[in-house]
């Protein structure tokens, strides 16, 4: 399970109650976080590098791109170059058109995820006749982060990562928001009081854990050893997260 740093584990949750048995490597490349800054290109050739890289020496059965960012633009090229099965994370535009009772929608992921062809594609197939409203909040990542590590969010650095969308003329009547990058869910309790509270909040995790579980039926799991987290930055800053990461099941801690 790959993404630019720790929002990966929301999926990982869901990926727990589908596959409770389920061997896992967890690999985060906090060294080329964040992703939302960089180009298409970068994000292309960096993805596709590690994951090669990755898959040779581990071998894994599956990989799930756990990232809309790096999705959206490397998914494709990553199945092109890989023979294994890849599962990627995509904008939840679908299941929200299906709910809003408004027709006006929200797109809230990273500046690199709402600009993709890839979302004009899947707002002009699932959400016809919608409005969606997109906002790149690159800093929500930073935030999740930060929150993982204990932190507090300062309500302040909400609103600044908001207010575009907030301020949208059609804003008052958005009842629905995608959350279109795996980081953040984990900040869904400050957002959903940044909304007042009326807006239900949709995400792809549970799809793609479903996903996942389709794609693998019927193959035996064995844990020889426990499931560990891995990242590309520094191993004692990464080791803070220790508790946390614990929490989802990854025990042992190390550098790729």
């Amino acid at each position: 399970m790959f993404d630019s740093g720790v929002g990966g584990l929301t999926v990982l949750a869901e990926v727990r109650k589908a596959l409770p048995d389920a061997p896992v490597i967890y690999a985060a490349d906090i060294a080329g976080l964040p992703y939302g800054t960089k180009t298409e290109a970068e994000v292309a050739a960096r993805v596709c590098g590690l994951l090669g890289r990755m898959a040779e020496r581990w071998h894994p059965r599956l990989i799930c791109i756990a990232c809309n960012t790096a999705s959206t633009i490397a998914l494709a090229m990553v199945r092109d170059v890989l023979e294994v099965p890849i599962v990627g994370t995509v904008p939840a535009i679908k299941p929200a058109a299906a709910i809003t009772k408004t027709g006006v929608i929200g797109l809230l992921g990273t500046e690199a995820t709402v600009r993709q062809g890839y979302v004009d594609r899947l707002a002009s197939e699932f959400a016809a006749g919608k409005t969606l409203i997109r906002h790149g909040a690159n800093g929500l990542v930073t935030l999740a982060e930060a929150k993982l590590r204990g932190e507090i969010v300062a309500p302040d650095a909400l609103a600044a990562e908001l207010d575009g969308l907030l301020r949208h003329p059609q804003a008052k009547d958005l009842d629905t928001l995608v959350l279109a990058c795996t980081h953040f869910p984990l900040l869904e309790l400050e957002l959903s009081a940044a909304f007042g509270g009326r807006t239900a909040f949709v995400d792809g995790a549970a799809g793609i854990a479903r996903r996942i579980a389709h794609l693998t039926k019927g193959q035996p799991f064995a844990r020889p050893s426990p499931d560990r987290a891995v990242t590309t930055g520094d191993l004692v800053d990464f080791e803070r997260l220790s508790p946390v990461l614990g929490q989802y099941g990854l025990e042992e801690l190390e550098i790729f």
